[in-house]
This record gives C-alpha cells, sequence and structure tokens, in this order.
C-alpha cells in the first residue's frame, strides 16, 4: 500500500481531480463539526476554506488537507457555552498568533516528544467525546422550551436514518470508490429524509415542530429558542432577586415562566440570512468582547489548548503523509502556515482549524500530491457552500450523526482493548487518565500536558529506584560494588538485592562515587547489609562518600559508627 502512494509524482490533473474530491467531502464533516462546537453551519464551512486555503500555499506539507476538525470543534464548545462566541474569534487569533511563534521559534519538533501512551489516550478520549456530543442531535424543543428528546416516533426514523448513512459508509466503498462513500450517504439519506418530511402522516410529526426527521435548520432554531427561553427565565430569576446574572453554562428552571412567556421567548427567534465572511468586528451580528486584560485571561487557556490541538494533530498528520509518500515535510513552515491560517480565520469570524488526517488520505489515495490540490479543495468548498447554502440547509441531522458516529468509530484506537494487559502498567494509567480526564473536561491541551507529567514522573520513579552497580575485584579476597543511582527510600530494596553476603569474598567494598546517601531509610539499610556481613564474618567499606553523606551518616550518632580515614575510604567499624 505504502508502495503505491510513494509511486505517486505531483501533476496538476491529479491535483485537481483530488481536490475536488476533499471538497466534496469536506462538506459534511464542516457542518458537522460547527454543530460540535456549537456554532452555526456556516462558521465551519469557512473555516475550512480560510483554514485549508492558507494552508495549503503556507503550509510546510504540499498535498496535506486542513480544515475544520473534531479535536478543535471539542474544545470550541467549551469557549462559546462560557463566554459567548464574541470571545471566539480573539481567541482564535491569539491561537494563530502562539502557532506561528512556535514555528518561528522552531520548536515544532518538540510537538512530535509527546509520548505514544498519552497520544493513544487523547486520541481515545477525543473519540468519546465527539460520540457523546451527538447526543444533543436527539433532541427537539419540548413543549416547556428546553431541549427534550425526540418523540417514539421520531426518534425511531432518527435511529433507523442514522444506521443507513453507517451502513452506506461502511458498504458502498465496496461497490465504487467514484463517490466518497460520507458524501453518497448523506445525498441518499437526504432524499429519503424530505420524503418522509412531505409524505408520512401529519401525526408523526411532533407537537410544535416543521419536520419530522429534523434537519440541521431545525435543530439550529431549536437550540437558539431554547437558549431564548433560558435566558428569558434568568431574567425572570434576577428581577425576583433569586439569580444576579446570565450564566450560559448553569441549569436554569424555566418553570418561572409562564405559557405565554415561553411562547413569546420562542417567538422573538427569526430565522436570518447568514452574510458571506467579513472582519468580525465589523459584523454587526457579534458585540465585540471588551479589549482589556480580564478578556485576555479568558481567551488565553483556550488559545493555548487550540495551539496545542492543532499543532499536535497537523504535526501528526505532516508525519503520516511524509511516511506514505516517502517525502520529507517541514514542521516548522506547518506551524506558521496553520498559525496564519487561524489569524486570517479569525479576523472572518471563523472558528479554526487544523490538519484533517481523514481528509488527508483522501487527497493522497487520489493523487493529490502538489499545494495545488489543497488549493482547489478550499476553493471547491467555498464554491459549493454559495451554490448550495439552502441544501446545506435541509440536510437531515441523522446523516450527520451517522457520519460523526463513523468518524468515531475510525478516530478510536481499537487496538488499545485488546492489548491493554500486554503493554506496561504505567502506560494504561496514562491512557486512562487521559481519555478520562478528556472526556470528563473536554480540556485536550491539559489532559496532554497531565498525560506527559505523569509519564515523565514514572520515568523518572523507575530511573531513580532502580540501582545498578558495577562489580569487579581489587584482589582475590576483595570484591567493589560501584554503585549507580541514588540511595533512598524507593531504592532500598533495588540496593539490597544487589549485593550478596553469602556468597561475596571476606572484604567487600561499596563505592558511592556515583551515587549519594539521601535519607534514613538509606542508612538504615546500609545498617542491615553491614550487620549481614558482619554475620557471615566479613568486613564491609564505603568508599567515596561525599561530604554531605558523611555528615548525614555521622548525624545518625549510633545508627553507623564510621572511621574516617584521609584517602576518603569510609570503614564500618561497628553497627549497633
Amino acid at each position: 500500500m505504502l508502495a503505491y502512494f510513494s509511486k505517486h509524482t505531483a501533476s496538476v490533473k491529479d491535483d485537481v481531480l483530488s481536490g475536488l474530491t476533499v471538497a466534496l467531502a469536506l462538506v459534511p464533516e464542516a457542518v458537522a463539526f460547527a454543530f460540535v462546537a456549537g456554532v452555526p453551519p456556516t462558521v465551519g464551512l469557512y473555516s475550512a476554506f480560510f483554514i485549508g486555503f492558507i494552508s495549503a500555499l503556507a503550509g510546510g506539507r504540499p498535498g496535506m488537507i486542513s480544515g475544520a476538525t473534531g479535536a478543535m470543534a471539542v474544545v470550541i464548545v467549551s469557549l462559546v457555552a462560557l463566554h459567548g462566541v464574541e470571545y471566539l474569534f480573539p481567541a482564535v487569533i491569539l491561537c494563530g498568533l502562539l502557532q506561528v511563534t512556535v514555528g518561528v521559534l522552531r520548536l515544532g519538533k518538540l510537538i512530535r516528544l509527546v509520548p505514544h501512551s498519552v497520544m493513544l489516550g487523547f486520541v481515545n478520549g477525543l473519540a468519546i467525546v465527539i460520540g457523546l456530543a451527538q447526543i444533543g442531535s436527539f433532541k427537539t424543543l419540548g413543549i416547556d422550551g428546553t431541549m427534550t428528546f425526540l418523540p417514539g416516533t421520531s426518534m425511531t426514523i432518527m435511529f433507523c436514518l442514522v444506521a443507513l448513512t453507517m451502513a452506506i459508509i461502511v458498504l458502498l466503498p465496496k461497490l465504487t470508490k467514484a463517490v466518497p462513500s460520507s458524501l453518497a450517504a448523506i445525498i441518499m439519506v437526504s432524499v429519503i429524509a424530505v420524503g418522509i418530511n412531505k409524505f408520512a402522516p401529519e401525526n408523526w410529526t411532533p407537537t410544535g415542530q416543521a419536520n419530522i426527521v429534523q434537519t440541521v435548520d431545525d435543530l439550529m432554531m431549536n437550540n437558539l429558542k431554547a437558549n431564548a427561553v433560558k435566558d428569558a427565565a434568568v431574567a425572570v430569576e434576577v428581577q425576583d432577586g433569586t439569580a444576579t446574572q446570565v450564566d450560559q453554562n448553569k441549569a436554569v428552571d424555566v418553570s418561572v415562566l409562564s405559557e405565554a412567556q415561553v411562547a413569546s421567548a420562542v417567538a422573538s427567534v427569526k430565522a436570518t440570512a447568514e452574510p458571506l465572511p467579513m472582519l468580525f468586528f465589523l459584523d454587526s451580528r457579534y458585540v465585540l468582547a471588551p479589549f482589556t486584560w480580564g478578556t485576555l485571561m479568558i481567551i488565553l487557556p483556550f488559545s493555548l489548548i487550540l495551539a496545542g490541538v492543532g499543532l499536535i494533530e497537523s504535526l501528526m498528520t505532516l508525519t503520516l503523509i511524509d511516511e506514505i509518500t516517502e517525502t520529507r515535510g517541514s514542521g516548522n513552515r506547518e506551524c506558521i502556515g496553520q498559525g496564519a491560517a487561524n489569524i486570517v480565520c479569525g479576523l472572518f469570524g471563523g472558528m479554526g482549524g487544523c490538519a484533517m488526517i481523514g481528509q488527508s488520505l483522501i487527497n493522497v489515495n487520489s493523487g493529490g500530491r502538489g499545494r495545488l490540490s489543497g488549493v482547489v479543495a478550499a476553493v471547491g468548498l467555498m464554491t459549493l457552500v454559495v451554490l448550495l447554502k439552502p441544501v446545506i440547509s435541509m440536510v437531515p441531522m441523522a446523516a450527520l450523526v451517522g457520519v460523526m458516529f463513523m468518524v468515531v468509530i475510525g478516530t478510536f484506537e481499537w487496538s488499545t482493548l485488546h492489548t491493554w494487559n500486554k503493554v506496561p502498567a504505567s502506560d494504561v494509567l496514562v491512557m486512562v487518565v487521559v481519555a478520562g480526564y478528556t472526556v470528563l473536561f473536554h480540556n485536550l491541551a491539559v489532559a496532554v500536558l497531565l498525560g506527559i507529567i505523569i509519564q515523565a514522573l514514572i520515568f523518572a520513579w523507575h530511573h531513580a529506584t532502580h540501582m545498578m552497580a558495577d562489580i569487579h575485584f581489587e584482589d582475590d579476597d576483595k570484591k567493589v560494588y560501584q554503585l549507580h543511582g541514588p540511595l533512598f527510600f524507593a531504592s532500598v530494596s533495588s540496593f539490597r538485592e544487589l549485593l550478596d553476603p553469602v556468597n561475596d569474598p571476606p572484604i567487600v567494598a561499596i563505592d558511592f562515587y556515583f551515587s549519594r546517601v539521601y535519607d534514613q531509610s538509606a542508612i538504615e539499610a546500609i545498617n542491615k547489609i553491614a550487620e549481614r556481613y558482619r554475620q557471615e564474618g566479613k568486613c564491609l567499606h564505603l568508599r567515596n562518600l561525599n561530604a554531605d553523606c558523611q555528615r548525614m551518616i555521622e548525624r545518625a550518632g549510633n545508627l553507623a559508627e564510621v572511621d574516617i580515614s584521609e584517602n576518603r575510604h569510609y570503614h564500618i567499624t561497628k553497627m549497633m
């Protein structure tokens, strides 16, 4: 397989055709990731264009495709939920600046030092988070103004269409690869959904809903209406003195609203046409976040996370494409390209993004090798968005959920389930911690950092607790153990296992030139091993104890009595 990829060389024809194929496949994924991030579908589509176009021109890996991704979306959804979409755009800009800085300082290679166990935990946690994020797509607006699960008939139809989407994605490539299976699945399921919405009995339609099969436009409007009801409930609580401010992340009791108030809040949400991308600070839809130190403190943690996640995923993709094409891209240039793309994307009100492993493989598989393939993919995507925007809003959520479930299945490292008992327990611990933190807190960068710290501590612990010794004989009756490693409470067991009082010759020396005595546990270990040698009728010497170790033993008092000679060889004359 790798030989097949590597034999292809760049050509204008292959780049154009592969770019068009990728453009078709980008549409459903960009929309789906926008919903994961909690932003309108057009934001995801425009983001995919800016990220893909600029990174194709300025990135360090020709033929690699970038766009809106699930990894970035999982971070963005927390920022949007906590502070609003107005804080998203400066956060994406700052993310880009941080990525450019990493590239300029030539630190891109450091991203590749992430331990494999951390990456496995990160990938598996990410897959679980993306999967759990789809639960919201199975909900609709209830009569009380909150998002509730679909009723029986609609839920059954939803499950069936999701299953059909996944089946098409799996089975179609076995018949033909002329059309991306995800795109074909969305088209076919969309046609079925339109038919159901048009010809199914009216009593199948949930109360207050326009369609039996919920579309992208339906879900977006329902979420907006639910947020409007929530804001109205908080406003009532503020008036009553039971709440002080609107908290978008807090569960709100909407029962304080009357039916008329709920209906009024729902009616206040009107569908509006999405304009073409413009500089976010010129867009009247958004209230600019204040240009203050407080704003910086809000967005900085999210920007650091976005920058780290984006670079990790991008450089992982770059390495993969390098391997299958037998070429080499520039990691530092890719950092600069991704950063520049995110800066521009943020300025135009985008959600940011990074390299896409799946789409990059589609491009390479289709013959794309040059930068032209990425440019064509981005321009083709924008063309589809402009021409087919009304059609995109009619795509059923069931189709997008099916696509995302297949992304989850493809992202999750299933091999970890049957190899967990074949790898070190410490690696399993790191994987579980990283995945668990990702799922619970949706903070990928902190999860990765936590995994690296734990892995480093485990390594340091094992390194410190496993003592070694170079053994040699000075005379026929004198054996020398030259220790390597610190002697402290955690290494005393390893220290005892090194020595052999029963079989050693009459005179034994322990050389501390490459070691140190750190605590009372170490002194006690020396005491016990000396006693064993004394019981065997043998003489034990300590060599090359530095001044600190000497003072520690002297302060031990009756734990160890040591004669100090001028040649810095210390002889244990008596052990109490």
